[in-house]
């Protein structure tokens, strides 16, 4: 089931969100509708607090090239994290972000451009992934919304007080 997905500045996105505890099939309902809510919505990446579920968990799907020039996004290699925790992180990228939650918007964000990341799957089980490529500014885009935070915060004092400007009268305008 699509779900809607909280859009800047709404106050939901600031919550910090709580651990799961139960591994359920309501832990997995949640988590096949966030896929296809991120799906909805062209995304690579979506929070449950994204779509109003304060707890800690998030989805990725980098998508795959296909032969006519457009992408695939196979259920199947959706990465599941529960409970995530960095447990390394070095290195510095530059890497410019969206975010469905601040939707048309991208700019260069800094992040680590390594992490060692221990979560948990959709059964509980412990599982630790390292990357160094565009899924770890992914995992560490997610991972803000887990602490409350939306990438724009990372922005320059400069270009967040124009980015504000500019989403306000957006959304006056009705264009958000």
């Amino acid at each position: 089931m699509v779900r809607e997905i909280l859009v800047y500045p709404d106050k939901r996105l600031k919550l910090i969100s709580k651990e799961v505890e139960s591994f359920d099939g309501e832990l997995h309902a949640l988590l096949d509708d966030m896929y296809d809510s991120m799906r909805a919505k062209n995304g690579v990446g979506l929070a449950a607090i994204q779509v109003g579920v304060d707890l800690r968990i998030l989805i990725i799907n980098i998508p795959l090239e296909v032969e006519e020039g457009g992408h695939d996004q196979p259920k199947e290699n959706t990465l599941e994290l529960i409970n995530p925790i960095i447990v390394e992180a070095d290195g510095v990228e530059v890497f410019q972000e969206g975010c469905l939650s601040v939707p048309g918007f991208y700019e260069d964000i800094e992040r680590a451009k390594h992490v060692k990341v221990e979560y948990l799957d959709r059964n509980g089980k412990k599982q630790i992934i390292e990357n160094d490529d565009f899924l770890a500014i992914a995992i560490q885009h997610e991972m803000d919304h887990l602490e409350g935070k939306v990438f724009i915060e990372k922005l320059s004092f400069t270009k967040r007080k124009k980015f504000e400007k500019e989403w306000k009268r957006k959304i006056k305008e009705g264009k958000i």
